[in-house]
């Protein structure tokens, strides 16, 4: 995120000013944050006869020692071995950023930066992340696809594994990466689980190749889907089914991608994902960051 500490400023302030508004606002000044800690910690070693607010921070807090620093913690059942911390307004900033809740997710959306908060921070509130994301020039860079309206296309329903898998290729001969031109994209179609290789051509023999090699790792599908383009001829289907006889192979309807829908929209999200990848680590070599798009 380009200018992190002007942006941080921008972020934190308005964090305070929603908390002004807002007494009840879930996350926590500094000062406030340290008078819990002691708070807790006062009211776990008073054998007398504890106060309402006492009774209250016991079984909504705890303190854990990490080293020479005392955590916040939310209160654990005996079943609950991962401690789950809260955060200080001014530590939200660095939580969301460098602890990667955000760039791990590839500049996700709002919900998946829930999702991965809340495994670990009990107090990163849904307003501050939509006004992180909001603060973040590579999410803005983010192209917007626009809504395809008036086409009904009958919904394709996978029941297995491997029942359907649907290749396409991305176009990136405007940046070529180590003689790389092209992102060969295969996608099981029930899990949506997709293998990003690059291709220096659409040749067919190169696209077969590449195919031939994902299916002796996961198996070849029952029905590969493709759209129509030239690389996927009789002459790729021929050189397959020397392996796998039973293959068959479907086209999606000339100018109409969105019969190959799944995988169309999987090509947008590796875009967007792999913009951002590129942005945060300074670089134009997309063949080696799709390996990464693929991890995240």
């Amino acid at each position: 995120m380009a200018g992190n500490a002007d942006v941080e400023l921008k972020f934190t302030t308005e964090l305070f000013r929603q908390r002004e508004e807002n007494k009840t606002y879930c996350l926590i000044p500094k000062s406030e944050y340290n008078k819990i800690v002691e708070d807790v910690k006062t009211a776990a070693v008073n054998n007398a006869t504890k106060s309402r607010q006492e009774y209250y921070n016991l079984a909504k807090y705890d303190v854990l020692q990490c080293g020479p620093v005392e955590k916040l913690i939310k209160k654990r059942s005996c079943a609950e071995q991962t401690p789950v911390y809260y955060v200080t307004i001014e530590e939200t900033f660095d939580v969301i950023m460098i602890k990667r809740a955000h760039i791990s997710t590839g500049h996700g959306g709002r919900d998946r930066m829930i999702k991965e908060t809340q495994r670990k921070y009990a107090n990163i509130s849904t307003k501050s992340l939509e006004l992180f994301k909001s603060l973040c020039e590579e999410c803005q860079k983010k192209r917007k696809r626009p809504m395809t309206k008036g086409v009904v296309v009958r919904p394709i329903i996978s029941k297995e594994f491997a029942s359907r898998g649907q290749v396409d290729l991305v176009d990136m001969q405007s940046m070529p990466s180590n003689g790389y031109k092209w992102i060969m994209v295969y996608q099981d179609h029930l899990t949506k689980f997709c293998v990003l290789r690059p291709i220096r051509s659409k040749r067919a023999v190169e696209v077969a190749a590449q195919l031939l090699d994902i299916f002796l790792v996961i198996g070849a599908p029952a029905i590969l889907q493709s759209d129509n383009g030239t690389e996927f001829t009789a002459n790729i289907i021929s050189e397959l089914k020397d392996f796998w006889p039973t293959l068959v192979l479907v086209h999606g309807k000339p100018r109409h991608p969105q019969s190959q829908g799944s995988v169309e929209r999987a090509n947008g999200d590796i875009k967007d994902m792999l913009v951002a990848w590129l942005a945060d680590n300074h670089t134009q070599d997309w063949a080696t960051g799709i390996k990464f798009v693929q991890f995240y």
